[in-house]
């Protein structure tokens, strides 16, 4: 059975059981706790919460999707039969419309009687596997999970194992929904992971229970194809062998597979408007793509070969996910220009290392940091070091290098930390979190410049519709719906309309009132959000009929728009097939 057609029966399923299929959503999250979309619940993370509705959105209370996801924990594992770093969720979620037997119930007759496996055995919950100071320690064993596998099912209790933390699934990022798991093994291999969302986690790990629990499963395409396809490894199923099929006759295998699930990784990344960047999903882009032309120099595959890779990546799933053909010039386009940079680059690390390490020279050991340096400064993979030490026979701190590299990791995450952790303003609530008094009073002009430029850009393109928005002290970042970008034009007109409002030093006024009468005023709302039946409107001008801007908010905001001080853009670009992004800032 081909990996589409197994897609496709997948929510065909889940359709007859009253789902509503969604499309996956981009690999780049609107949740700023995490760099990349790793889990097909990602983007219903603020369903199982409550704060957005379903049944508005979906008209149902379960939805089902194969979701793009990507985790960059495996890049360095990458070269073996089964570590990738894209990989395909599948999964169905629910609302509150059902619960824990209907879920074990579909996930069973799934596997059972429409991909005819067998399943070795399931594991449930136990908190007696889990050490004594783990915040899940006081979560109750899932009896109600092992009941319905054994008496519902008809699993013997042999075949009902339970286990500690690994049946315990998220949050997702820093925060959010998560619960006891109970997953499904075939061929001693997990494939089916199912999450009851019961608890909602605090960043300090605090539990409580959501009023309305949930169902989010995922079951990974990539395993159960290799089961349908009778191979033993993800490499001989035709998500790799219909895009890649002769790259795997080569004779360094390890080198082809990385190729390969490098280009189909980069690919897809682009497709979603990730461009190559020494930060953030931008420096994983970066890796992958010099990784793999390292890979193709060691197994002579030349430049021509690898555009010919992406060219069959697009057109192997761009069925299913449109964007990578409706990007395809945008692609080849961003991954050329990064290729040409690298091996420029690659040339001088190689004028660096033969300075340093000589053939023939009096060192010999190649020292932690000087490799790790190359590593950083101009990309060199950790192989290549390794391969240029044992040629000019020198040998390799390699102790040096780990402990520099993980200094490195350390003030990396220190400085996400700094970045994730809160400093800004919580648009759901008006709460703001700040370090000084000067940080408090920027991130409140920058919320009220947000609503200036939102109705600025509909002024500008249009009605469009805001997909997300995000503010800390340094600057304000909008999203919105639009299938193409602002020209460099209309960017020029939105900074001077923007700055022209200012300069007119409206007043900033609010006004409570009913959800529905609000509405009725022509206030802007973010379509997915869940409010109250009694909303404020913050709008700016001398009454709300003859506002400039008005929005559904919370605060805070300045008390006249001359206080802004000066709108500068800072950067736009696509982070999605339809989802532009603009960020920008206010100086003094």
């Amino acid at each position: 059975m081909k990996s589409k057609q197994i897609r496709k029966k997948f929510l065909k399923y889940f359709k007859s059981k009253k789902h509503t299929i969604v499309s996956s959503s981009s690999l780049i999250p609107n949740d700023p706790s995490v760099l990349l979309t790793t889990a097909g619940m990602q983007q219903f993370k603020d369903y199982f919460t409550g704060r957005l509705n379903p049944e508005s959105d979906f008209q149902s209370l379960s939805v089902t999707s194969a979701q793009k996801c990507f985790r960059t924990s495996d890049i360095e594992e990458v070269g073996d039969e089964s570590h990738l770093t894209f990989f395909e969720m599948m999964g169905n979620f629910s609302f509150g419309g059902y619960f824990k037997e209907e879920a074990i119930q579909y996930a069973y007759d799934f596997i059972k009687n429409e991909m005819n496996l067998e399943i070795d055995y399931v594991t449930v919950f136990d908190p007696d596997k889990v050490s004594d100071d783990d915040w899940r320690k006081d979560v109750p064993f899932d009896q109600e999970s092992f009941d319905i596998w054994g008496d519902k099912i008809g699993l013997a209790d042999e075949k009902i194992k339970s286990e500690g933390v690994d049946n315990f699934w998220g949050p997702t990022g820093s925060e959010g929904p998560c619960g006891p798991t109970t997953e499904i093994y075939v061929n001693g291999v997990e494939v089916w992971n199912i999450v009851f969302n019961q608890y909602y986690s605090d960043k300090n790990k605090n539990l409580e229970k959501l009023d309305q629990p949930g169902v989010d499963t995922g079951l990974g395409l990539e395993r159960l194809v290799i089961f349908k396809q009778e191979t033993d490894n993800v490499f001989g199923t035709d998500l790799f062998q219909e895009p890649f099929g002769d790259l795997f006759e080569k004779d360094n295998l390890e080198s082809a597979r990385i190729l390969a699930d490098h280009v189909r990784g980069s690919t897809f990344l682009l497709a979603d408007g990730v461009r190559p960047s020494n930060k953030e999903a931008g420096y994983i882009l970066r890796r992958l793509i010099r990784r793999l032309i390292i890979h193709a120099q060691k197994i002579d595959i030349s430049r021509g070969k690898i555009k010919k890779y992406i060219n069959n990546v697009i057109n192997y799933y761009s069925d299913f996910y449109p964007e990578l053909k409706k990007n395809k010039t945008e692609i080849l386009k961003e991954f050329i220009f990064e290729a040409n940079n690298f091996e420029e680059t690659l040339e001088e690390g190689i004028k660096e290392f033969n300075k340093l390490y000589p053939e023939g020279g009096s060192e010999n050991k190649i020292s932690g940091k000087d490799a790790f340096d190359l590593y950083q400064s101009y990309g060199f993979p950790l192989e290549i070091i390794k391969e240029l030490a044992e040629e000019r026979n020198y040998d390799f701190d390699e102790e040096g290098f780990n402990k520099a590299f993980e200094e490195h990791k350390k003030i990396s995450r220190a400085g996400a930390k700094k970045k994730f952790g809160g400093h800004g303003l919580k648009l759901d609530t008006g709460e703001i979190k700040a370090g000084t008094d000067e940080d408090v009073k920027k991130v409140i002009r920058l919320h009220t410049v947000t609503h200036l430029m939102h109705q600025a850009l509909h002024n500008i393109l249009g009605e469009t519709r805001q997909e997300g928005s995000d503010i800390n002290p340094e600057r304000t970042r909008f999203d919105f719906k639009s299938d193409r970008k602002l020209t460099k034009e209309e960017l020029k007109k939105l900074e001077e309309v923007v700055n022209q409002k200012i300069k007119e030093d409206l007043p900033v006024n609010k006004v409570e009132m009913d959800k529905e009468k609000a509405k009725e005023t022509g206030a802007r709302h973010y379509f997915r959000a869940k409010y109250p039946d009694k909303v404020t409107i913050y709008y700016t001008g001398d009454s709300l009929d003859n506002a400039y801007s008005k929005e559904f908010c919370r605060g805070p905001h300045v008390e006249h728009t001359g206080e802004i001080g000066r709108f500068k853009i800072l950067k736009h670009k696509s982070v999605g097939s339809d989802i532009k992004r603009i960020r920008a800032t206010v100086e003094d």
